[in-house]
Parts: structure tokens; sequence; C-alpha cells
């Protein structure tokens, strides 16, 4: 039967925030793996109870199943998940209304169902912290001079949020004089770019956007009118919209070949993440390779059996979260197909798996921030 109390979190609060608190106060790449998985166990069996007790769907799906303490305690193989397509279809809330902070929607074409995300206060701040911690190790922590390539009008709602402008409102976090590079109507706004660049001509800048946007909006668009820009301190953040840019045959390999001769900039770090999970992003290193940081991890499951495979092995991505307490969002299995390619032993020195992303599964909707501008 679910609490009738109106607490945010479950009554292991103190528990779960001290621990929490504890991945904090660590570097967020720090953590040799096995002493990660050892700290996120007792995190993910509070979540899930607190989800139980306050999330009636949460507590139908799983009612069923013999979901103990040895399975929660144990390997992160047998912990419970969600599939990704349930918050298309359900309000999965674990907290009352009166105290949801904003409701967030993923993107998509209008012929798709958007995912509906649940944040109150206290997961919006947490999932705030976690961002800062995992960019500052890729960015550093002076806030940089920001150039968005998107609208402003992306960012306008305030109970409610595409999953583009709440990705922009949480990287706006890391810089000052945001700018954005397009106009309401998806154009160039050359005269605001050309101000940009010449008031930040060889200082170290910011660039944000959604990959495909970056594409398509600010990159073809100035190499169409032969422009290019000096930022040779540059540092591009990417997300979302590969299978568009796969479909026209962009890699990731060619995509930073040409922002570099575009705009004289050789930092360009793509991240893993999605609408249902909310700061938990994981930001491609210098070596090219996806990285779990210590608040979050990830498995690969066979798409048929859905048995946990090993490294190397391609199979669905299981991404595993410690943010979430206003949803239970903790442990999501996607429809994105990917490789652990190793673990602690990253050329770039960060701990813990490093990943890639193989696609999605066929015949599943293409979705993503930004894999569709109206």
């Amino acid at each position: 039967m679910l609490s009738n109390s109106n607490d945010n979190l479950s009554d292991n609060i103190e528990s779960y925030e001290t621990a929490f608190n504890g991945l904090l106060n660590e570097d967020g790449f720090s953590l040799l793996q096995a002493e990660k998985t050892e700290r996120l166990k007792p995190l993910l069996q509070q979540l899930h109870q607190h989800h139980l007790s306050h999330c009636l769907q949460y507590q139908n799906i799983f009612s069923s199943y013999d979901i103990g303490p040895f399975s929660l305690s144990g390997e992160l193989q047998h912990y419970p998940y969600l599939a990704v397509r349930l918050f298309k279809y359900l309000s999965l809330s674990s907290v009352s209304d009166e105290v949801v902070f904003k409701t967030l929607y993923s993107s998509g074409t209008t012929s798709q169902t958007p995912a509906k995300v649940i944040l109150d206060r206290d997961t919006a701040v947490r999932q705030s912290k976690v961002l800062v911690k995992i960019l500052q190790g890729f960015i550093g922590k002076s806030r940089l001079p920001m150039l968005i390539i998107d609208s402003p009008d992306v960012v306008n709602g305030r109970e409610t949020y595409s999953a583009r402008g709440a990705g922009i409102q949480g990287l706006s976090l890391f810089g000052r004089d945001h700018t954005y590079a397009l106009d309401n109507q998806m154009q160039l706004n050359m005269p605001v770019i050309e101000a940009f660049c010449e008031k930040y001509r060889n200082k170290p800048v910011l660039l944000f956007g959604f990959t495909f946007m970056v594409w398509k909006y600010f990159i073809q668009a100035l190499k169409s009118k032969n422009l290019s820009f000096d930022l040779p301190d540059g540092i591009l953040i990417h997300s979302g919209g590969w299978k568009k840019l796969e479909a026209e045959k962009v890699s990731n390999h060619s995509f930073k070949q040409t922002v570099a001769e575009t705009l004289n900039l050789s930092r360009v770090h793509n991240f893993y993440g999605m609408a249902e999970q909310v700061g938990s992003i994981f930001v491609e290193c210098e070596a090219g390779h996806l990285h779990t940081p210590v608040f979050a991890d990830l498995l690969i499951r066979d798409p048929f059996t859905l048995e946990p495979l090993t490294l190397h092995q391609k199979g669905l991505i299981q991404v595993i979260s410690t943010l979430p307490t206003s949803y239970p969002g903790h442990s999501i299995l996607t429809e994105d197909l990917g490789v652990v390619l190793g673990v602690d032993d990253c050329a770039c020195g960060r701990k813990g798996k490093y990943f890639s992303v193989e696609g999605r599964l066929p015949k599943t909707e293409m979705r993503g921030c930004s894999d569709t501008a109206q």
C-alpha cells in the first residue's frame, strides 16, 4: 500500500542523502568500478523502496516480482528496471502534485508521444549539482562566455520544458554572456555571432547545442555561406540527433573535422543522455570514449533474452542513476544499442566503465533532444 506521507523522499531520507552527498564529495570519475558499485548498491536499494512506497504504477509493476534484499544488494545486473517507453504512456510520479516543480517533455515529431518526466525541486537541484560535477572535469570551473546553438524561443516554459530547453538551461550554468546563435526562425543571427566571436577572439569560450542542430543550422549554414570563425580556445559540447546525421553519412570523426575547419576549434565533447534521466550524462573523453561518472552506471543486455552481456558485446543499454527521487527513473532499459569497451583503464585516466553507443533498435521511434526542429 502506498505511503500517505507527503514527504518528497521515503523514510530513509537521511541515509540516502548521506550516501549521495558522499558521492558528491568525490571527483566525478575518480572511483574504481568495484568501489563505485559497492557505493551505488545501498542508494539503489533505497530508491527502489522509496518508489515502491510513493509511486502506484511502479508498485503495480513490481508487486508480482520477488525482488528482495538479496537481489537488491547483489550484483547490479540483478537490479530491476523500467522500459524507457513507459514514460511515454504513464505519468510516473513519486511526489504529490503540490510539490511538482517542473514537468519535462522529451522532444519528438508530431507523430510521436513525448516522454513525461516529473521533477520536484530536490531532484532538480540534485541534477544541477551532478551536472556541474561531471562537466567541470571536461571544461573547468570557470564560467566561460557561451554561444548557444539554438533559438531563444526554446527556453520559454515555466512549469513545462522540452528536453532541448532543459538541456540548454542546465548547460547555461557553465556559461556567462549567454548568446543565441539562431533567431526564432532557426536562421543564423549573423550580427550576434560576429559580435560574439569578435569580442572573445583568442579567448576561451563555450559552445553548446544539440548535435543535429549544430550540424544543420550552424555548421552547414556557415559552410553554405562560405563563412568560418576563429575560436582556437573554444570548447563545443553537444548531444543527441545522431540518427539523422548517420542517415546523411556524417560520422563522429567527420563531424569533428568539419567543426574544426569551420570554427578552428579542436575540443569537441559529445555526451549521451536522455530526458528520462536528466543530469546523469555520459561525456565523451579526449580518447573518444563515453564515460560513466560516480553517480551513475550502465549495463548492456541481450536484446532477445535481456541477459547481461560482457565487455565488447553489443546489446541494449540499461542506464542507472542515483539522482531521481520525484519519479522512478533510477534504472531504465533504453532502446539504444551500445558496447562496454573497458573498465578503469581508459587512456584519458578516468575510472569506471567506458563505452560507445552503436545506434538504436530497428523499428523504434526516432527520439532525442535535437531530432526535431519545427
